[in-house]
């Protein structure tokens, strides 16, 4: 049976859990920080919760307080007039806001469970051979942060026994080092699913700092799916305006520049990348790609439907392309890509992204087809 302690802490998570999946929308939208903690652990900000409390009866029926009284007029007894406000600043703590822990499994059923979210099938049946250390047997020798407190106990008593050295009057086991025990591990090879998501985006200086808000709160729910549904996932960032570079995540969502904008050039660097890095036959591939829809030219955009069609499509799971509003964006891109691609093309998602309340939608968009 459960110690009530348990039982009530179990209750309260089940609370939590349900008050995130109503406002996950209002939660996203608003771009509240997830804080990773430790792996696959991750800490949010959640709105408060009220403690169940006793409501007493209306004001009909008196009580302390109540009655007749105008504003600032002081209880029976000297006093002055009030002013309305504190002389000084109060020393009382203020509220605080509750910060709750999530596991990875728990935010990822919630994302599937509010946008009906398919599990993907990995593309292929190539699998990685990955090598995994398990501790299943214990072993007479290792490191001391390895020792298994339990067997060595066991082992000491076994041998005051049989040597006729326990006193049952006065129990005391002392291990000598012969005694001690070490967990051991064993290697298995294990096959896996691997996953590369690249990121590229468009820093020219139509795309502002909430467009890139609007990138970075997408992409963290993006990557939370992936990883639940793969073994191990990697990430790379390129950015362009009118040429690319890959960067790290930090410099990614900072970044922005005033000159032009050549998609081209990010393509090109995406499709080096996964000729260089990711072989199609043990890798499932991902990129993404943000923009407000602005392209030098109708020149570099047929360039861009030859990078895709002959050297990206034919080996991503699934390419993503979101266009975030901006009012300094034509959004011509998506029109053009729109009209070279239908609905069968089954590896390309075109998403429009017009402000943060369209997040969830377009995370559905990209994740929905299962791929």
């Amino acid at each position: 049976m459960d110690h009530p302690i348990k039982s009530d802490h179990n209750r309260f998570r089940k609370i939590v859990k349900g008050k995130l999946r109503e406002n996950l929308k209002g939660f996203v939208s608003q771009g509240k920080q997830v804080i990773p903690k430790g792996k696959d652990q991750f800490t949010i900000p959640m709105p408060s919760i009220e403690i169940p409390r006793f409501k007493f009866g209306g004001k009909s029926e008196g009580g302390v307080g109540q009655g007749d009284g105008q504003e600032g007029q002081p209880v029976q007894g000297d006093g002055e007039k009030g002013e309305g406000k504190p002389e000084k600043a109060g020393q009382d703590e203020g509220q605080k806001q509750l910060e709750v822990n999530f596991s990875l499994e728990e935010l990822a059923s919630i994302l599937s469970e509010e946008l009906e979210l398919p599990n993907i099938q990995p593309k292929g049946s190539s699998q990685i051979d990955a090598t995994v250390n398990k501790y299943t047997s214990i072993g007479t020798t290792g490191p001391d942060s390895l020792r298994h407190l339990k067997r060595t106990y066991k082992q000491s008593l076994k041998r005051q026994v049989s040597m006729g050295l326990y006193d049952a009057d006065n129990p005391v086991i002392l291990p000598t080092r012969k005694d001690y025990r070490f967990r051991a591990s064993q290697s298995k090879i294990e096959k896996q699913n691997n996953a590369v998501v690249i990121y590229m985006m468009d820093v020219s200086g139509s795309m502002g700092d909430e467009q890139k808000e609007i990138v970075r709160t997408e992409s963290f729910w993006i990557n939370l799916w992936l990883k639940h549904q793969y073994k191990d996932i990697e990430v790379r960032y390129i950015i362009h305006d009118a040429t690319a570079k890959e960067v790290e995540e930090e410099v990614f969502f900072k970044t922005r520049e005033s000159g032009g904008t050549l998609i081209s050039s990010a393509y090109k660097l995406c499709r080096d990348i996964i000729k260089e890095d990711y072989p199609v036959s043990d890798w499932n591939i991902y990129p993404f790609h943000f923009s407000d829809g602005d392209n030098w030219s109708s020149d570099d955009t047929k360039i861009c439907l030859d990078l895709l069609n002959t050297e990206i499509l034919p080996v991503s799971n699934m390419f993503g392309y979101g266009q975030v509003e901006s009012r300094y964006g034509s959004g011509q891109f998506y029109k053009d890509l729109f009209a070279a691609y239908n609905e069968k093309t089954e590896n390309i998602v075109l998403s429009k992204i017009k402000n943060r309340d369209a997040i969830l939608d377009s995370i559905k968009e990209f994740l929905g087809k299962g791929k």
